[in-house]
């Protein structure tokens, strides 16, 4: 059975995603952390590998058991023993089909850069930093050169292990909001370091320092010393890949594979048990509490109740959330808006 995972995590404290010798990777502690849940070893495949600092926030995996497990219980069992920087956001049974790797079209980064004269504070360790001021125009023009399928070996690091320098990029957008600035990159596949050293031949273009001309001149040159030195990780993000539609995709943050949801998601106070400390509880009355975190094996059936509705809505029988209980014992269903912009009171349990 193989099953598809959505990891997010902080990079700053792990030497990338690949597995080390070290131990002190993001792949290591996921699947330390799957055998220790599934009580058996298990080994992971990633849809794109991150570098030391780079911070992932829909990283997706596949891998094979014979564990038969809810999807819920692969991502609650899992993030039991991961640390607090790294977690399951979702899990899916997929096709024995789906590769992680080689089944995505795309691959989607980002990379959050702040203009200021003094250095992060807060943000230090999840945005990159210039302190010269940038021209967003010449970083544009700068970034057209890069557009298409291309050689890019300029922008290639020595230890890259991909067999051909040559990719599509197909997006570059840059935008910038307050001090914060945002390069959008996606791509058929990036090299080992492509978007760093890309970025540090951005910020020679944006300080002024090269002509956008520069650029296609390094693209030419194949060349990894024709290009600017090699930019900081920290405020590198991986997107996620892009499937294709056989595979159900999704939009990140939300599951790519076989994804479902509830057509009704039941409310959060809907399962309220007796709570024998409330006064009437000990009366043996029915006293009730909140319970968040606990479900009771089947919900209360809800009856229809007479509502009116305050802005002069007329009268309509609806199916109140709450007339499964005592309008009064829960503060949260004294009041509920409703669609029509009014609220509701019901007027008869």
């Amino acid at each position: 059975m193989r099953i598809a995972l959505g990891i997010s995590y902080l990079g700053t404290a792990y030497q990338g995603w690949q597995s080390q010798p070290s131990g002190q990777t993001v792949q290591d502690r996921l699947e330390s952390a799957l055998g220790q849940f599934a009580t058996v070893p298990i080994a992971t495949l990633c849809a794109g590998r991150t570098d030391a600092g780079v911070h992932g926030l829909m990283q997706v995996v596949h891998f094979d058991t014979d564990l038969v497990r809810e999807p819920f219980s692969w991502v609650r069992g899992t993030n039991r023993f991961l640390p607090p920087d790294i977690a399951v956001q979702w899990a899916q049974p997929a096709p024995d089909a789906f590769h992680a790797r080689a089944s995505a079209l795309a691959r989607r980064y980002t990379y959050v850069l702040l203009e200021s004269p003094v250095r992060p504070s807060v943000d230090a360790g999840r945005v990159g930093w210039t302190f010269r001021p940038l021209d967003g125009d010449a970083l544009r023009q700068g970034a057209k050169h890069l557009i298409g399928e291309h050689d890019f070996t300029s922008f290639r690091a020595s230890a890259c292990q991909a067999l051909s320098p040559v990719k599509h990029l197909t997006r570059i957008d840059i935008s910038r909001r307050g001090a914060y600035w945002r390069f959008d990159f996606e791509a058929s596949a990036f090299l080992h370091h492509m978007i760093r050293n890309i970025m540090g031949c951005l910020l020679q273009i944006g300080q002024g320092l090269q002509p956008p001309g520069w650029m296609r001149e390094v693209l030419a040159a194949r060349d990894r010393d024709a290009a600017a030195p090699t930019f900081a990780p920290d405020g590198l993000y991986f997107l996620g890949p892009r499937y294709g539609p056989e595979w159900d995709c999704r939009s990140a943050p939300r599951p790519m594979i076989g994804c479902h949801e509830p057509k009704h998601p039941p409310h959060p106070h809907q399962d309220l048990r007796s709570d024998p400390r409330s006064r009437r509880g000990r009366r043996g009355g029915r006293g009730r509490r909140c319970h968040r975190l606990r479900a009771l094996p089947e919900k209360p059936a809800l009856r229809r109740a007479r509502t009116r509705c305050r802005t002069g809505a007329a009268p309509a029988s609806v199916r109140h959330p709450g007339a499964a209980i005592r309008q009064r014992e829960c503060y949260q269903y004294r009041s509920c808006l409703r669609p029509c912009g009014g609220r509701y009171n019901a007027i008869s349990w």
